[in-house]
């Protein structure tokens, strides 16, 4: 491995690029921000990451002025989501009536997104996205952090910054690194991902999303089905010891493939992913010269798949805030502590919703329905009232001064 002692410049050097990092460099850089993204790959191909597009994410890109072009891309539209509550299935949540430019969910490989918001942002002269950068280290003089080391196509690197941003996921470096503590609010479920190829006479069995139906759920990808099957938290390698086989057949009794197919499409466990389910958050998001946002500020549970979308609020929420300090020279603990102050309520809302909603899963029904809950059933406003709850969050984060 080679050593090079030179240092990079940036004003703002981003660990991660994903959405929350993408976005919050196009964001700063816009603006004449020198921003410099750290994105530990070679490129964005990744399975099974977030690949719903809500209509608070589609409502900031046009307002930035490029949605046509976005919505070139391949992808799917769900102007409504269904699931199946004792055995009716049922509208959960309907964006129909949102106060958005799309009233849809916009399903798209989340590789199509981060490669077009790249795109976008190198054609700006103060943004630099450097592939295959590793964050190895946090350089902190004083108490304060100034920049990072870096393992940049296998050369350690250093890259002076006035900020650094951690953007890197829920298995944060730089919050590691960082010694900043975490809470963890646990998750009872996992989810196993895994494709089925379509089919020329496969049904329309939904507008983008289907579930939940029985702990499986599925989502239209143009030529295959991605489906995913809740399990109890820690029970793979118990499923795994049944046998594929046995687990193939599970399948075939909560989805609408029959076992022939199922066989025929997954022939290894390889071909199953795990997603660990953590909700968990930071107690204090920022250091001084530090801040974390996204995934590495707080992780959330799959359900309602509002993850990636709160990560980018954060980002334009931190772009609003930062910006003019950071242009200035002034910027200063309390302006970081503003993106956290700003961003607390609704990560902490969303979260308990998805907690809430995890737990009343997880109870087995004694008794029938209440009246109040058969009241609530019967409400046409709740699909809509989901439909803002998913599509929008309790907080709009909308870029300033374009």
């Amino acid at each position: 491995m080679t050593h090079h002692s030179d240092p990079l410049p940036a004003t703002c050097c981003i660990a991660g690029g994903g959405p929350a990092g993408l976005m919050l460099g196009y964001l700063l850089a816009r603006k004449g921000v020198h921003v410099t993204v750290l994105e530990k790959h070679a490129d964005f191909l990744r399975d099974f990451r977030g690949d719903t597009i809500h209509p608070s994410t589609l409502e900031i890109i046009w307002r930035l002025g490029f949605l046509d072009e976005f919505l070139q891309l391949p992808h799917q539209r769900a102007e409504k989501l269904y699931g199946e509550i004792n055995g009716k299935e049922t509208t959960l949540a309907d964006f129909s009536h949102l106060p958005t430019q799309c009233k849809f969910i916009a399903f798209m490989p989340q590789w199509d997104f981060l490669n077009f918001i790249s795109r976008k942002a190198a054609l700006l002269p103060t943004f630099s996205l450097l592939h295959n950068a590793q964050v190895t280290g946090l350089i902190e003089e004083n108490g304060t952090i100034k920049g990072v080391s870096a393992r940049i196509n296998g050369e350690v690197k250093r890259i002076d910054a006035t900020l650094v941003v951690g953007c890197d996921g829920r298995n944060s470096l730089v919050r590691e690194l960082a010694g900043m503590e975490i809470r963890s609010f646990g998750a009872p479920r996992d989810v196993l991902w895994l494709k089925v190829h379509k089919l020329p006479d496969d049904p329309q069995w939904s507008t983008g999303h289907r579930g939940p139906k029985k702990n499986f759920i599925m989502i239209d990808r143009g030529d295959y089905w991605q489906c995913g099957y809740s399990i109890t938290k820690d029970s793979l390698e118990a499923l795994q010891q049944q046998g594929l086989a046995v687990f193939l057949a599970l399948l075939a009794e909560v989805s609408p493939f029959d076992l022939s197919r199922l066989e025929s499409d997954i022939t290894d466990w390889d071909e199953v992913k795990l997603l660990k389910i953590r909700i968990d958050r930071l107690k204090e998001w920022a250091k001084p010269g530090l801040l974390c946002i996204g995934d590495a500020a707080h992780a959330m549970s799959p359900v309602g798949g509002v993850g990636v979308n709160l990560a980018i609020q954060d980002a334009v929420a931190t772009a609003n805030l930062i910006t003019t300090p950071l242009l200035r020279g002034t910027l200063s603990l309390k302006h970081l502590r503003r993106v956290q102050r700003r961003r607390t309520f609704p990560t902490w809302a969303t979260q308990s919703l998805q907690i809430m909603i995890t737990k009343a899963g997880q109870k087995k029904r004694t008794k029938p329905p209440g009246r109040m809950e058969l009241w609530l059933r019967s409400r046409k406003f709740i699909p809509f009232l989901f439909g803002r709850l998913i599509g929008i969050g309790f907080y709009r984060e909308i870029p300033r001064g374009l």
